[in-house]
């Protein structure tokens, strides 16, 4: 029983103490006057009567209800009933009023019940004050309270005549029962009769009709996401402008989540006051006034619900996880169902007369069932999770998580995974663990209706009927009696509070209310306690969970024969069958990926364990373990499915003998998986553990009494853990005072047993074998948070931390250990706290516990060490011995090799991805650093893979980035410490070190590779080492050392210290060339490393003439000799002596003027200056230009004799100024004026030594050259577009519009494009730079501002390309989209497509005969990049292999590309970083070589070769940064000379030489070069490939760049077998990542080669060079003479490809020798003679491309017959047969049918008309002149003549619809 009213209050208005303009509310009187015992008066109730504030009004409004709850500090709810009316104010108490009328008229309604006439205000200037009657209870009665405060007002209002007193005197004495469903009538004593109904449970919430109005404001979407909100702990804010809808809404919210409670502030009506509250941390349910919302938007992170507007709004910042599915869904649909019944209904054609729709109050029952029902689908079963830790005094009951998740299968659920760890779970756990209590609806609804509730799932109706009978149990809960009797209660008058009240409310009587209340509490005592008898029951556990949805196991929907391969494993390692079980090892491994199969393996091995203990050998425990780290490795860190704890105890079981004494166990060797360091884990294994027990514990005494009654023992087993607690909390108020201690300390004893196991459980699997390994503080996440110390894995010792925590009792001082131990014994120590406190251990036995724990860890470790020093001694596993890799000569190990497991990297092929091919990778085996690679060599880890050798290396010189990783070794899945190197040359070496290898020796890698990687100068360089020191050869060393020893450290580091002595002097003194007669003697021993020059001197040309100094003379022959000048003889610039005797016809000189290097220190000593400027100007000029470098020619057309010109960008001054201020007068010119005049007279002699070419033949605007002018010397890659007059012109416009700012309309750039004159000189330069020029029309050159990329553009491209193609992890999603996706990202392709379009600009400006000089950044990077393009481009010289080399040398290496810099090759280069400014252009040349296939004399692989060398550092030709720094050291002219080290060729290009002279792997095969052709390759992004380069990859031998290494094992010769049957094939298997396929299939002309120089040698004859064959082979095909280049059925030659830019499959596969090969190698006699006759004329035709690839029979013809033709001018008509063909689209005609020599083609391309003809002279006579047609192509008028009328129509219909579908 309890009171119904414990407090009733009066609060009136008072003013506020300072004086503002609200209010305060006061309280008048309360009652009874003092506290009772059990229940205190709540504080601050004025601010709940009114929480708008307390203000005065102009107006009498109607009187107001609402009830506020607050909550006390036991969290006891107290309802407060306000009922507010308005009185007068006295004129003493006026006080001045803030607010106007309107406002405080609006809040004043807030409360009002429905439609109220309009408040009437009193006379004018009254005001009134608000007065508020409280009722203050523990019970919520709603409708009483509003009822009794009724009456009282009314009472006063009326004017009846019953006392006040009486009625607050009976209010607050009237007791009722709390639940049971009882009815009691109660009175007040005014004539009124009210009845009370009590719910049967008192668990149960009554909600009347709140859900349902919750529903109807908000909407089903809305109130779930509310719902969830809550239930994870969010913020949940209401808004209204009515204070009984907050309250309702808040209950009804609460409601909702029955059967949790919820447990944080809940304050369904908050006082303005009070708002700061809403900024509090923790969740919450807060009402609030609709006038404050503007406060609630501030708030962040705060889910606002407006019940008046019908919205919710969350915040971005909140996630509110939904439930999980199909939960979401079918809750969705039933709220939907019971809500709005006609949904269902609404398409019928014959919808029902009506349906009977429920009332509010069922209608809300019906809502909070379909919770209800998914409260018992969410949390079925979750009784079977239930830990019993304790049964007496009280229980203690603790719910497993994890297994609960993992059972229904919903481990990633956002949701239930929130619901579960928050603080209402906790309570319900609590509360509804425990076994024996009173039950209610929810029980009932999880443990029997399951099964039916899965059953419905699927059927609507019978959900909907389900839901209907849980409504009607829920509803009679609330109204047990239908049949209520009628309350009685009086009422005001209509709009009483409208008359004038006689008095204000009276001063009720304290005494009498108080005497009143004390009579009731003296009858009260003499009653007896009404105890509620509690029928207390087993609570029922329902089945055993299910799923919430079956999800199928995915991939590993473990079948039985996956169960099968793990039984059939275990059994043959136990039964000692070893082979057998390595082969089913890897499918046993696949298969635990499944969790039924880590189950079967946790139980299979449980078998073989006798005793709690499994003596194992050798080989049999390594399988265990693995098996288990393998089971272990998927587990996460609550482990879920049990998979850890069932393996707890076999870790402590299975074990093996080391040594005497000495015995490991399996827990040493699975300690590496996060699930260990999780306490979580481990508290709920010791409950489960100790329930275990304590089940034990009592089922054992039942049995000793029951042994006589047969037959009862078995089945008492059965029952579960809660079941024995159940009875037992039965039985314990029967039992004997005695008893009942004994058995609280029995239980007490068995948890602090257990308690002790575990520290030991714990610190096994805790303590790493070598404690000096201290990996659990590196690498256990749980463990490192636990410190709260780093968890980096560089510090691994926190001695420190551990010190001063450390127990001192453990009277132990091991140094070494003590971070380890201190770090475990912390970590027991937590625990044992927790779960000891929690489950009630003693404090005198938890002390012990404390002192016991290091002790514990102390004795483990010394075990430990003993086990760690036998097992150390143990013969390893057979690991796979090391690969010792092939060095080159010269190369030296530095760190001998350390084991390391080599991981897939993202790269699919290596992993037997898609692409098919086994799983090379993971591969074991060692890494290796020598001077010039780091190399790994090593096995696949996959047996099945077999004996393949995987090799992976880079030269150190590459590295580009290096970083720590973590990793989990494939083959034992243990943690380690990795490495991941990526290197420029696209490979990446992802490694995780063996455990053998220490961090030490893993540390001393990282740094010996940085000191390689960067040595502090130039001179510690591979290719500068490499040969210098004579160091007599040190002998291979028989024993490998573990680890690197510092034998071979120190030996090298005092190496390096010889050499770089020995080379000190260079340096100090000044280079001078050695005099002219040291020249022919090898140079004096001393002076090695100085320059040497070769013997034999080539007789230069270039006689130096006696005008010259004779120090001059030395270095001009030195500088003559170089590359520069050997090109600009060839290109006719002037030769040496022509330029020093001042020969004035020459426009061009060859100047000495930088021959010391003073002028500009990044140029060649030789530069080409107009033979009219003076050396001494030239250091004027060279001022205006960035580091000097002003403009010199590079190149001269032959042709248009337009040159080409480079030089760096402007300084601010310079051409800019001079065009801003040139047509300015300048009387007085300053010094800065003068070096940019000297730099126009420069500019100006540059344009005058040019010859003229303004011809007037049309082709002086630069958008009108004519076609032919273009198309005789130039080559578009397509094939039709080559006869298009049209074609070209319009192009060079749109494409310098392209280049320079785009116009809208497309036309050129520039306006000075159309000029009629064209410039003499292009100036390409920044468009930053050139900003704000206005080019004046008179001036002879012009400016084409671009817009270039700079080199940190590139920079950041190249890194972004290099982690598209080599990624460094798996991809998140396979497939080429991901590939593709972060390959445009890089913007490579966009920067390769601006260098071709700025280029082939340049090529087209110097093709039309103006020159340009390119003129951007410093001129060293991007400036090289299009200077080599264009010539490259422009002149085929450059295209072969001689001319190549020239082109490298003059441009990249003579002017100055800075590669020591841009390859960071120094110490000093580290900061700025890898800058492939070379290599980018050497993707270009592969882009130009891929559409041109025929045009260059080098392979694709020459390109390779040179992009992997020019960063290795193997030879000296791309080290440093200009010719001036290559002469200081000394390196300039040793190129050439000193040939006495044969062993190590020092220049890239004496390397290809010789290496050209053995193998053609640098001569494409199909070099047919047509002569003088420009050419102008396709820019676009779409036309641009991929480079190879970057993504092939051969691991059977590393790249193939370095050709003495990448040479396999020789194939063994064909052996006859002994039996005499066929000898075995030589057939290999090919695999696309391993192999080198140029290699394992060379194409046919390689194969026929080598096969060749096998039958010579076979022959005896010395075989001869491999280019003397094939040039002789050429010159046979030549003699033969056939023109259409058709060979003869199983001739050698195949035809090639054709010139077609798309021919980009050029590789002529091997086939079998006899098949037909041939080809055709020079297109010069492949053309037919009426082309080769029009050659100049035009540019070649197409048939010339199509001719070649004609084989013997496969002539195309469309349509063919006999026509005449008349032949040239005054040449006859004659028959000939024409051959139609539209493939080639071409006319081609023979003398007869069966000729097979082509007499001539007419290309149809060319064709411009075919038009009927007139018979001319000499046509045969007797044919119609209908039959006579002509064919205009653009080069002449074919007539034609056909033999009647019909088939000349046949034939120009063929010729025309051939013209149309082209």
């Amino acid at each position: 029983m309890a009171r119904l009213a414990d407090y009733f209050v009066l609060v009136a208005f008072g003013p506020h103490p300072r004086g503002s303009g609200e209010g305060q509310g006061q309280i008048l009187q309360r009652f009874p006057e003092k506290d009772w015992e059990d229940n205190p008066f709540p504080q601050g109730i004025e601010l709940f009567c009114q929480p708008s504030g307390w203000q005065l009004c102009p107006e009498r409004n109607p009187p107001t209800f609402f009830v506020a709850v607050l909550t006390d500090i036991n969290s006891e709810r107290h309802y407060c009933a306000c009922l507010t009316f308005w009185e007068p104010v006295e004129p003493t108490q006026e006080g001045p009023c803030a607010q106007d009328g309107a406002e405080r008229d609006e809040e004043a309604d807030e409360g009002g019940p429905g439609a109220l006439p309009a408040p009437t205000p009193g006379p004018p200037g009254q005001l009134f004050a608000p007065k508020t009657l409280v009722l203050v209870s523990r019970l919520d009665h709603v409708e009483v309270f509003r009822n009794s405060l009724g009456l009282i007002y009314t009472i006063h209002v009326e004017g009846l005549n019953v006392g006040l007193e009486n009625v607050v005197g009976n209010l607050l004495t009237c007791v009722i029962p709390l639940a049971g469903g009882s009815q009691r009538t109660i009175s007040l004593g005014a004539g009124d009769r009210q009845v009370i109904q009590t719910p049967l449970s008192d668990s149960l919430p009554i909600s009347r009709c709140s859900v349902a109005l919750l529903f109807r404001q908000l909407g089903i979407t809305n109130v779930l996401s509310l719902f969830c909100a809550a239930l994870t702990e969010h913020k949940v804010l209401f808004l209204s402008r009515s204070y009984q809808r907050l309250s309702d809404a808040c209950r009804g919210l609460l409601a909702l989540l029955f059967p949790l409670r919820y447990s944080f502030t809940y304050v369904p009506i908050l006082p303005a006051q009070l708002l700061e509250v809403l900024s509090t941390p923790t969740p919450f349910i807060i009402g609030v006034n609709a006038a404050f919302q503007a406060e609630a938007q501030e708030l962040l992170d705060v889910i606002v619900a407006d019940l008046d507007g019908g919205t919710v709004t969350v915040p971005e910042c909140v996630h509110i996880p939904p439930l999980p599915e199909p939960l979401q869904s079918q809750t969705h649909s039933i709220l939907s169902m019971v809500l709005d019944p006609e949904l269902e209904l609404a398409d019928l054609a014959f919808p029902p007369p009506t349906t009977s729709i429920s009332s509010l109050k069922m209608q809300d029952k019906e809502l909070r069932a379909v919770f209800l029902r998914l409260f018992a689908q969410l949390l079925q079963g979750y009784r079977w999770c239930l830990h019993t830790v304790r049964i007496h005094p009280e229980p203690v009951i603790r719910f497993h998580k994890a297994a609960f998740l993992g059972q229904r299968g919903l481990v990633e659920d956002d949701f239930l995974m929130k619901v579960l760890e928050g603080m209402a779970f906790a309570g319900f756990v609590s509360e509804r663990g425990v076994p024996y209590r009173p039950t209610d609806l929810f029980d009932e609804l999880v443990a029997h209706e399951v099964v039916r509730m899965r059953a419905d799932e699927n059927h609507p109706q019978r959900v909907l009927r389900h839901v209907k009978e849980l409504a009607e149990q829920l509803y009679k809960n609330e109204n047990p009696y239908p049949a209520v009797a009628m309350h009685k209660v009086q009422r005001p008058g209509e709009a009483s509070h409208l008359r004038r009240a006689p008095r204000p409310f009276p001063r009720l009587d304290e005494g009498m209310v108080q005497w009143i209340v004390d009579q009731a509490a003296a009858k009260m005592q003499g009653a007896p306690p009404a105890v509620k008898a509690e029928k207390r029951t087993t609570v029922p556990s329902g089945p055993p969970m299910t799923a919430i949805v079956e999800r199928s196991g995915g991939l590993h929907g473990n079948s039985a024969r996956r169960l099968e391969v793990v039984r059939n494993c275990i059994s043959y390692v136990f039964e000692g069958k070893m082979l057998e079980a390595k082969k089913l090892l890897p499918a046993v491994l696949r298969a635990l990926k499944g969790r039924a199969a880590r189950r079967c393996l946790a139980q299979e091995l449980h078998l073989h364990v006798q005793q709690s203990r499994a003596v194992l050998d050798h080989q049999q425990f390594d399988f265990v373990v693995r098996m288990m780290n393998c089971c272990l490795q998927d587990c996460t860190s609550l482990d879920e499915h049990g998979i850890a704890a069932a393996l707890l105890p076999l870790v402590t079981a299975f074990c093996r003998k080391l040594s005497p004494g000495v015995t490991q166990f399996a827990y040493s060797c699975v300690q590496e998986h996060v699930v260990w360091s999780t306490p979580q884990f481990w508290e709920a294994m010791f409950y489960g553990d100790v329930q275990t027990h304590i089940r034990a514990l009592y089922l054992e005494a039942a049995e000793d009494q029951d042994s006589f009654s047969a037959g009862e023992a078995p089945v008492q087993d059965e029952r579960s853990a809660l079941d024995v607690a159940s009875e037992q909390r039965r039985l314990w108020p029967t039992l004997s005072r005695e008893k009942q201690q004994e058995l609280v300390q029995k239980e007490e004893s068995t948890v602090f047993s257990q308690a002790i196991h575990y520290a030991n459980r714990m610190s096994y699997l805790l303590l790493p074998l070598d404690s000096s390994k201290s990996r659990l503080l590196r690498e256990r996440p749980g463990l490192g948070e636990l410190e709260s110390a780093s968890n980096s894995l560089v510090t691994n010792s926190m001695a420190g931390s551990v010190a001063e925590s450390y127990d001192t009792e453990s009277g132990f001082e091991d140094a070494e250990t003590c971070d380890v131990a201190g770090a475990v014994v912390r970590f027991i120590n937590r625990f044992v706290d927790k779960v000891c406190t929690e489950s009630g251990v003693t404090s005198d036995h938890l002390k012990g516990l404390h002192v016991m724990v290091p002790d514990i860890v102390q004795m483990h470790i010394e075990t430990l060490e003993a086990v760690h020093r036998e097992s150390k001694r143990l013969p390893p596993i057979q690991k796979p011995k090391l690969l010792r890799p092939r060095l080159l000569p010269g190369e030296e190990c530095v760190l001998d090799g350390l084991r390391v497991y080599l991981l897939p990297d993202g790269r699919e092929e290596g992993a037997g991805g898609p692409g098919g091919g086994p799983a090379l990778l993971p591969a074991e085996g060692a890494v290796f650093l020598t001077t010039y690679r780091v190399i790994f060599t090593g096995m696949p880890t996959d047996p099945l893979v077999g004996e393949q050798v995987v090799v992976r290396s880079f030269p150190v010189a590459a590295l580009t980035k290096e970083k720590r990783i973590s990793v989990q070794t494939p083959v034992d899945q243990l943690l380690q410490d990795g490495l991941q190197l990526r290197s420029c040359t696209f490979q990446l070496l992802k490694m995780a070190f063996d455990e053998e290898v220490g961090s030490d020796s893993a540390e001393l890698f990282r740094k010996q590779l940085h000191k390689l990687r960067y040595p502090p100068d130039i001179r510690g360089t591979f290719a500068l080492t490499l040969g210098s020191a004579h160091t007599p050869g040190r002998p291979p060393r028989a024993t490998k050392d573990k680890g690197p020893s510092f034998r071979t450290l120190s030996r090298n580091l005092v190496k390096n210290a010889k050499k770089t002595i020995g080379r000190q002097y260079v340096t100090r003194k000044k280079y001078s060339p050695p005099s002219w007669e040291h020249r022919g003697q090898p140079p004096p021993e001393d002076q090695e490393d100085e320059i040497s020059v070769s013997e034999e001197l080539e007789p230069s040309t270039l006689t130096p003439s006696s005008a010259l100094k004779p120090s001059d003379r030395m270095t001009m022959s030195s500088l003559v000799e170089r590359a520069c000048c050997r090109d600009y003889q060839r290109l006719g610039l002037g030769t040496l002596s022509s330029s020093l005797s001042r020969a004035k016809s020459e426009p061009f000189r060859i100047s000495p003027v930088n021959r010391m290097y003073a002028i500009c220190r990044s140029y060649p000593g030789l530069l080409i200056v107009p033979q009219s400027v003076q050396d001494n100007a030239l250091q004027r000029v060279s001022r205006c230009y960035r580091q000097n470098r002003f403009p010199v020619v590079c190149w001269r057309s032959g042709r248009s004799k337009a040159v080409l010109l480079r030089s760096g960008g402007l300084h601010g001054k310079g051409v800019v100024g001079l065009f801003k201020a040139q047509n300015a007068p300048s009387p007085g010119q300053s010094q800065a004026d003068s070096s940019s005049l000297e730099q126009e007279k420069y500019l100006q002699a540059v344009v005058s030594s040019m010859p003229r070419y303004a011809d007037a033949s049309g082709r002086n605007t630069l958008s009108g050259f004519s076609s032919a002018h273009m198309g005789s010397h130039g080559k578009w890659g397509s094939v039709r577009a080559s006869g298009r007059s049209g074609g070209l012109s319009t192009d060079v416009g749109s494409r310098l519009a392209g280049v320079g700012p785009p116009q809208a309309n497309g036309a050129p750039a520039d306006p000075g494009f159309l000029r009629p004159q064209r410039a003499a000189l292009y100036i390409i330069g920044d468009k930053a730079q050139l900003k704000g020029v206005r080019p004046d029309p008179l001036q002879q050159w012009e400016l084409v501002p671009i817009e270039v990329f700079e080199a940190r553009q590139v920079k950041a491209s190249f890194k972004k390309l290099l982690k598209a193609c080599v990624p460094g992890c798996p991809a998140t999603e396979p497939g080429p989209a991901s590939f593709l996706r972060s390959l445009e990202d890089s913007e490579w392709l966009i920067q390769i497509h601006k260098l071709l379009q700025v280029s082939v600009l340049v090529v087209e400006l110097l093709d039309s005969g103006s020159s340009v000089l390119v003129s951007l950044e410093d001129g060293w990077d991007i400036t090289t990049q299009v200077v080599s393009l264009v010539q490259l481009l422009s002149d085929p010289f450059y295209r072969t292999l001689e001319g190549f080399r020239l082109l490298v040398e003059k441009e990249w290496l003579s002017f100055g590309h800075r590669f020591s810099h841009r390859g960071a090759h120094t110490l000093a280069g580290q900061s700025s970083g890898f800058t492939p400014v070379f290599l980018q252009f050497l993707d270009c040349v592969h882009q130009i070589h891929l559409q041109f296939p025929m045009e260059f004399e080098f392979s694709p692989f020459y390109l390779k070769f040179l992009g992997y060398h020019h960063v290795s550092r193997r030879f000296r030709t791309f080290l440093l940064d200009s010719d001036y720094e290559r002469i200081e050291l000394g390196l300039l002219y040793e190129e050439k000379g000193d040939r006495r080290a044969p062993q190590a060729c020092r220049s890239v290009w004496e390397y290809v030489e010789r290496l050209s002279k053995r193998t053609p792997v640098f001569y494409n095969y199909m070099y047919a070069p047509e002569d003088a052709e420009v050419l102008r390759p396709y820019s676009n992004v779409s036309n641009l490939k991929v480079w190879d380069f970057y993504t092939e990859e051969t691991l059977a031998e590393g790249p193939p760049y370095d050709w003495e290494l990448a040479q396999g094992p020789p194939e063994p010769p064909e052996e006859e077998r002994p039996d005499g049957g066929a000898p075995q094939s030589r057939r290999r298997v090919v695999w696309p990542c391993y192999d080198s396929q140029p290699r394992a299939q060379p194409d046919a002309i390689s194969r026929l080669l080598e096969e060749m120089q096998r039958l010579e040698t076979e022959l005896g004859r010395p075989p001869e060079r491999w280019k003397d064959a094939w040039d002789r082979v050429k010159a046979a095909q030549r003699l033969e003479g056939r023109p259409d280049g058709r060979g003869t059925p199983g001739s050698l030659l195949v035809s090639s490809v054709p010139h077609h830019r798309r021919s980009l499959g050029v590789y002529l596969q091997e086939g079998p020798v006899g098949s037909t090969l041939s080809l055709s190698l020079d297109s010069d006699q492949s053309s037919g003679s009426s082309v080769s006759s029009s050659r100049q004329a035009a540019r070649r035709s197409t048939s010339t491309l199509y001719s070649q690839f004609q084989t013997a029979e496969s002539e195309n013809r469309s349509y063919e017959g006999t026509l005449y033709k008349k032949g040239a001018f005054m040449k006859p008509w004659k028959a000939r047969w024409f051959v139609l063909d539209k493939t080639k689209h071409q006319l081609r005609y023979y003398d007869h049918r069966a000729d097979t020599e082509c007499k001539g083609v007419i290309d149809l391309a060319e064709v411009e008309a075919v038009a009927p003809g007139t018979p001319a002279m000499g046509a045969p006579k007797t044919v119609d002149e209908k039959a006579f047609f002509d064919v205009k192509t653009t080069r002449r008028v074919y007539n034609f003549c056909a033999q009647d009328v019909p088939s000349a129509q046949q034939w120009v219909d063929q010729i025309q619809s051939c013209l149309s579908d082209a």
